[in-house]
Formats: structure tokens, sequence, C-alpha cells
């Protein structure tokens, strides 16, 4: 293939990826730019486990039935109403029918893990978890013809008005008849996170405590530069899929294993030793993107997640082992907390349980009388030895902030759609995404805006080269 390819897809995640696939299956010739080097490529996406999916009766690996509707309420409660309804239901709606074609390039699909806990009806497992399928999709857009080129950040692009001219790398201009970005957000710039976030009246920096739980690639670049060029943006730039994480995790690509995942089983606390919210609120794959904002707004940005034995083996064990002790006393001197604060947190939350038939597959009637907050389900007294301890830091999975697009995946520009310019993934998830999320959500729009994207951009090239024959 010549240097300049009629698509150039910027990035090397899911979304830039099903982009490439689905714009070389179109006929058009390929070229995409990952800014890591191989062993890194894939971005976020190799940290990921599943595709939330729709489906009308089972399927393969998924249970039951995940109907449009339930899709879109389950979307529609955590977002707190902040998204794009037309946008969000073409997402669901994509995410019935893409996994056949996902299965062609290589992808396989495993039931639920036993630790995910409630995922079973509504989250289709890749075999092998997220690496799995950014290799899948790697060999088959190397075998389709796609060319790949890594270690290739883009610095900047060019513009003529809205339309996509060229990108630059290292020096070096090419030039391409469409593009599509799929880039991801900002999570990995300190300074921008920092921006954002701003100063909080402790006078604390609160985005300098936060771990990044993905690539340390997704620097928003052109994320950057496209709202410098006018691109309309969407979203807060505060808002993002956020995780309480192990305290211990490293800052960038902890991934999934340094999820703490038994905050529903027992309390949290704050430095303070106090609890600051409801830790039974609702299933787990729809509230543990809470935890990170929530833990973001205590003193020193940490938590401490606290449960005794009766939790163990009913989470997925994280990667470090929590701390352990024979007594509470004893755990709140392990984890730096005042002693006296603590127990008094403890004999209050634990006076208040009221225990009736404990179930953490269901939305049981074991909750909390007379406390702040309460605990709404699965409230049992942290009562049996030994107890465990786990200090909680907020883990950034991925920004909201970006970029303004419709059912094409145009990127726009003063109300208008580029006529060659596309963008999918992290880098417009915020028009689904106002805040909050559930799991695998994030890959159902990376997916449909990835194939959308392909698809139109090799559309756009056809198109001008009709124009162009007329």
């Amino acid at each position: 293939m010549s240097k300049d390819p009629d698509v150039l897809v910027i990035g090397g995640g899911n979304a830039a990826l099903c982009a490439a696939l689905m714009a070389r299956e179109a006929g058009a010739s390929v070229l995409l730019l990952e800014a890591a080097p191989r062993a890194w490529r894939g971005g976020n996406s190799a940290h990921t486990r599943n595709l939330r999916c729709m489906h009308d009766a089972p399927q393969d690996v998924l249970v039951d039935a995940y109907p449009e509707e339930e899709f879109w309420q389950d979307l529609l409660k955590v977002t707190g109403g902040k998204t794009d309804e037309a946008l969000a239901r073409l997402v669901i709606r994509a995410s019935a029918t893409c996994r056949p074609w996902m299965v062609r390039h290589g992808v396989r699909f495993q039931p639920s893990l036993s630790g995910a806990l409630h995922t079973a009806r509504t989250n289709a497992f890749f075999m092998g978890g997220g690496k799995a399928l950014v290799n899948a999709y790697f060999r088959s857009a190397e075998r389709l013809g796609v060319q790949v080129r890594y270690e290739s950040p883009v610095d900047r692009i060019e513009l003529d008005g809205d339309r996509f001219v060229a990108a630059w790398v290292k020096g070096e201009r090419i030039t391409a008849r469409s593009c599509v970005l799929a880039a991801g957000g900002f999570e990995s710039n300190r300074d921008w996170l920092r921006e954002a976030w701003g100063q909080n009246a402790r006078g604390e920096w609160p985005s300098d405590n936060f771990l990044i739980r993905g690539t340390r690639f997704n620097q928003g670049v052109l994320l950057k530069q496209l709202l410098a060029l006018g691109a309309e943006a969407i979203g807060d730039p505060t808002q993002a899929h956020m995780v309480a994480i192990d305290a211990r995790a490293p800052l960038y690509d902890g991934g999934i294993c340094t999820r703490i995942d038994c905050v529903s089983l027992g309390v949290v606390v704050n430095r303070e030793a106090r609890r600051f919210y409801d830790e039974g609120e609702d299933f787990w794959p729809k509230r543990y993107a809470i935890w990170g904002r929530l833990v973001a707004q205590q003193p020193g940005q940490v938590g401490f997640s606290i449960i005794d034995t009766k939790a163990i083996g009913r989470f997925m064990p994280p990667v470090f082992d929590g701390v352990k002790a024979d007594t509470l006393p004893e755990l709140a001197q392990k984890l730096g907390l005042d002693q006296a604060t603590f127990m008094q947190t403890l004999n209050d939350y634990n006076a208040a349980c009221r225990v009736g038939t404990f179930d953490h597959t269901a939305l049981d009637d074991c909750h909390t009388e007379g406390v702040t907050p309460a605990k709404t389900h699965w409230a049992r007294p942290i009562d049996t030895a030994p107890f465990y301890g786990y200090m909680l830091k907020p883990g950034v999975t991925f920004t909201y902030l970006g970029l303004k697009t419709d059912e094409t995946a145009a990127v726009h520009f003063g109300g208008h759609a580029s006529p060659n310019l596309f963008v999918a993934g992290e880098m417009m998830a915020g028009n689904v995404l106002g805040q909050g999320y559930t799991a695998g959500v994030g890959m159902s729009i990376g997916t449909a805006f990835g194939r959308i994207a392909g698809t139109q951009a090799a559309q756009a090239v056809l198109k001008g080269a009709r124009h162009a024959h007329a």
C-alpha cells in the first residue's frame, strides 16, 4: 500500500480496530496508527473482560433475556438521564448483532465467571480477556491488509474547515481521504486531570491521588487539539468511569485485578473512620463505578473497605491480600485509623443491621435501621474474625469529555457534521455516558461506533471518488 491510505485510523484499541476492519471490508485501503509499542498495543481494551449485550432470548454464553428496554433503563439509571437516548439506543441495538461479526474476526466468548456477580444474563465475556480480543482483531486486520504502525503518536491534525486533510507523526505528514479518531480519553494526562478537578475546599488537588487503571498513552493530545480547532465538545471533564481500587495499585495499567469487589459485603469508611455512602444500594455491576468518585470526594482521596470472614469467597479476590486482623480494634490500628471513632462507626452499624434472608444474588431484605448512611441490602454485622481491610484510591478508567457526534459517527463543527472525519470509542463515549457506568457498556459503545465510523469513513472515500470521476 502506498504511504497515504484511503482511511486513516488513529488509535489501537477496540473502537479503532473495529473501524479499521469495517473500512477494509468495505474495500478501502487502511492505515492504523497506534501510539504504543507493539507489546502495549490495544489501549484500555486490553484490560477489558466483556461486552454488555441486548438479547431477547438465551444466546450461547448469555442466559435468559436482556431486552432493549431493560438495557436502556439500566443506562438511564446510572447516567441520571445524562445521555443521548437516540445514540444510546443505537448502541444497545448494535450490541445485539455484533457478536457473529466479532467471532468471524477471531474473538471467542465464554460464560460469565462465577465470581463476577449478576453478569451472566447481561454480559458476554471474552475468552482470554481484552488482550485476546485485541490480538484477534490485530491478526485479522493484518490478514486483510490493514497497515499497522506502532510507536506512532499523532502530534497534530490538519483540517481544511471541517474536512480532514492530514495527520502529523514525528514530523511526517500522512494524508488520507478520511479519518477515524479513536485515540482514547485524556485520563493519563496528569496536568489535564489536575486542571479539570482543580483544588477542593480542603486545599487538596484530588486528581494528584488518582491512579490510572489503563494505558499511559491516553494523553488526550488530539482531543485537546480538535476542541481548539472548533470541534463541538460533549461531556464534563471531571466525569469518568472511575472505580475504587486497591491503593497499592500501580500508577498505570493495574487493570481489572486491582479492583476491590467486596464493598457491598461490608462497610466503607473514610480516613476519619466514618461511613459516607450506602454500600448496598444496588447490584455491584451497576454501582462499582460510582465508588471511585465517592472516594475522590473524601479527605485525602482514600477509603477503607472493611469485611469479616463471612464475606470471603463471595467476591472476586483482588491481586493483593487485604490487611488482616483478629479484632476490629487491631484492624483500625493496622489501617492507621482512629480506634475510638472506628469502633463507634462499626458498633453503630452492627447494631443497626436488620438481618433477614441474606442473598447476594438478589436485592435482599438485609438492611439497616437508624443509622446514616443506611445500608439498603446485604447488611450483616461485621462480627466474625478474622477481619480484613483494603485501602482504596480512585482508579480512573477513562474520561467522558469528548467530541459531539451523531448516528453517522461524524465529528461536528458548528452544528455541521464533518464530511470525512469520524470519531469512536472513548473520544465520543460522553455522548452516551454523561456520568456513571455499568459493566461492559464501554465496549458496547466502542464496538458500535467503531463499526459505524469505519463504514462511514470508507463510504466518504467512495463518495469522494465518485465526485472526482464525475
